[in-house]
């Protein structure tokens, strides 16, 4: 039978459409919070140069993270991330192709996980190009989520190779945050997520500095 709704429409009776993904893949790259962009099929084939988020649309019997993964291999040649899902734009008209939404994601790397190409860049988050659609903004909402992950723990998307110094660690959130951060204020904030090596390293003048990691995950806990 049929399925058909209290109004007596079926599922065919409704407009249905396009489902599509970008991805925000975040890094950081001369000391500043960087994006990965794509340069189009189009301008690959000779058209005018324009940079995208890299994204597809969903295909039949795909899943959102399937579709993800193809589109970061296929124009950009990542592999092995897994992003999380950030916000669905559905703006009417966000798109001049037809009705489409897109159900962004995000993830963070190191900047050696990007793969060199003449079809990608790394661009700073605060010196957009001109993008089309409505990527700057899904940009923004991922910068915004990194951030407020960053003022919660020590380095959580694991920038800095283990063990590391307070004033390293504070290096990294300063290029997140994309402001100078008080040294005294955020020592105080950051030591209840360390633990303490015990060992020292001598980055210069002055005494060693303390050398910190990350505390190991409990068991059961991703």
């Amino acid at each position: 039978m049929t399925y058909r709704d209290g109004s007596g429409r079926t599922l065919e009776d409704y407009p249905r459409p396009s489902v599509a993904t970008d991805t925000a893949v975040l890094t950081i790259s001369g000391g500043r919070l960087c994006v990965l962009l794509t340069l189009t099929n189009d301008a690959a084939r000779g058209g005018t140069p324009e940079w995208r988020l890299p994204g597809t649309f969903l295909h039949p019997g795909e899943t959102l993270a399937d579709a993800v993964r193809r589109s970061l291999q296929d124009k950009a040649g990542i592999v092995g991330l897994e992003p999380r899902q950030l916000h669905v734009f559905d703006e009417p008209g966000r798109d001049d192709r037809g009705c489409v939404l897109s159900v962004a994601h995000y993830d963070v790397v190191r900047e050696e996980r990007m793969p060199a190409s003449d079809r990608t860049r790394i661009v700073d988050v605060d010196a957009l190009p001109v993008l089309e659609y409505d990527h700057a903004k899904i940009i923004a909402f991922a910068v915004v989520a990194l951030r407020a992950e960053y003022r919660r723990a020590p380095d959580p998307a694991g920038f800095l190779p283990e063990p590391f110094t307070i004033r390293r660690l504070r290096q990294v959130h300063e290029a997140v945050a994309g402001e100078r951060l008080l040294p005294d204020t955020f020592r105080r904030t950051m030591l209840a997520g360390l633990e303490p090596t015990g060992d020292l390293f001598s980055e210069g003048r002055g005494r060693p500095a303390e050398l910190y990691r990350r505390p190991a995950p409990e068991p059961g806990v991703a």
